[in-house]
């Protein structure tokens, strides 16, 4: 990831497409190989698919607990 990525896209990722970028991201941070600017651009992108990994788990946790109120 040479380049600085902009993290608008994350909004517009499935639960599925950010949590394997994030993936790839702490790959690339674990493996130690990038300059400290690269490191800090991929934290932040990190955070941010974090970020809309938890959105999209507590949507679905909602949807969950709305379902079981209404069986009750």
């Amino acid at each position: 990831m040479a380049e600085k990525k902009t993290n608008a896209d994350v909004a517009e990722f499935t639960y599925e497409q950010a949590r394997d970028e994030l993936a790839k991201v702490l790959a690339e941070l674990e493996q130690g190989s990038v300059s400290l600017e690269q490191s800090m651009n991929l934290w932040e992108r990190g955070e941010a698919l974090a970020k809309r990994c938890e959105e999209w788990l507590s949507g679905a946790r909602a949807r969950v607990e709305a379902a079981l109120k209404e069986k009750q």
